[in-house]
């Protein structure tokens, strides 16, 4: 099942179900339960907007070795964890600002991200599967001079627009052998399986749960593949009037246009 969150000419934010080309309206939200109205519009008609309004924003960093190894890093001996600020947060098809503040190094991460939809804490990971709502895209956009010269990671990754996801919720998928792409102005630049994670996505929702509650809402960005800006040669970084796109096998494809803060 695919929950969308969208918004038409005369509706304010509301939940649905893609239903082919079609949406069908529910009341309520996937968090506390929804319910189908009787009413279907077109998928085409509407705005789709952020799937989900997070309570938290997790994200773990060097989750895949060739992108450790990209970078110079270590192998990590635990998850590394970071969070971006929920007012990052926009939907498919917004743009991205370049911040006025760090205009000249912002990079890309196309990424599997999932929502927690029960209140998870000291979860086994046997178990941790079934405390996911849903499956959905997201873009872990970074100004890498910011990450680099900070000293941690959360100011260079939660500027205004740095968290694009979308285009909706997932609820049916199997996460641990997706196939997870990001492709810049139509040429991939990141490409690989989930299954070259270091530490897999169960491991890391019961990792977190022993340390934090994970409440419902909770988006978890899983981390980003090999190919990213920073480490090419020259490197490549994200300019006005570019397009990435973030395409996660079996939930769909996420595109955000750039532009520059006004």
């Amino acid at each position: 099942m695919r929950i969308v969150r969208f918004r038409n000419a005369s509706s304010q934010a509301q939940y649905g179900i893609v239903e082919g080309d079609e949406i069908a309206v529910a009341t309520g939200d996937p968090i506390k339960g929804m319910k189908r109205t009787g009413v279907s519009v077109p998928l085409a008609g509407v705005k789709l907007l952020a799937p989900i309004e997070p309570v938290n924003v997790l994200c773990i960093g060097q989750n895949y070795k060739a992108h450790v190894e990209e970078g110079g890093a270590n192998l990590p001996k635990a998850p590394i964890l970071f969070m971006k600020t929920t007012t990052s947060v926009i939907g498919p098809n917004e743009p991205i600002m370049i911040p006025k503040l760090a205009p000249t190094e912002i990079d890309y991460e196309a990424e599997l991200a999932l929502v927690i939809g029960k209140t998870a804490r000291h979860v086994p990971e046997s178990r941790a599967l079934e405390y996911v709502l849903g499956y959905t895209c997201a873009h872990d956009v970074s100004a890498r001079d910011c990450q680099r010269n900070d000293g941690q990671w959360v100011r260079a990754k939660s500027f205004e627009t740095f968290c694009p996801i979308g285009p909706w919720l997932e609820t049916e998928l199997n996460p641990l052998d997706v196939r997870v792409q990001g492709r810049l102005n139509g040429q991939t630049m990141q490409d690989a399986k989930t299954s070259l994670m270091i530490f897999s996505i169960p491991f890391l929702i019961s990792y977190l749960s022993r340390g934090m509650t994970l409440l419902p809402g909770t988006l978890l960005l899983t981390g980003t593949p090999a190919g990213v800006g920073f480490a090419r040669k020259p490197p490549v970084f994200l300019k006005v009037g570019d397009v990435f796109e973030v395409d996660v096998e079996g939930v769909g494809v996420l595109r955000n246009p750039m532009i520059l803060e006004a």
